[in-house]
């Protein structure tokens, strides 16, 4: 992991950015100290998501019963 300092890595920025995209890490020092490490960023490209409205466990059947109309008693049990 090479180390660079702070002016080098504003000179030389987009250098670093390369090796960084082909995945090195880069140290950047104030001086001899170090203060910030440079690394790739994870891209998450891990897990994909799912498409919107596919259902991800078995299939299942919605009875009629959950579609139907309320009946009087029920609109009036809701206050409706």
């Amino acid at each position: 992991m090479p180390t660079v300092t702070t002016h080098e890595a504003k000179t030389h920025l987009s250098r670093y950015l390369a090796a960084v995209e082909a995945g090195e890490e880069i140290v950047i020092a104030r001086g001899r100290k170090p203060v910030a490490r440079l690394v790739p960023f994870a891209t998450g490209r891990g897990k994909k998501r799912p498409k919107v409205g596919r259902i991800l466990g078995p299939e299942f059947d919605v009875p009629n019963e959950a579609l139907a109309p309320l009946t009087k008693r029920e609109l009036k049990d809701w206050g409706l």
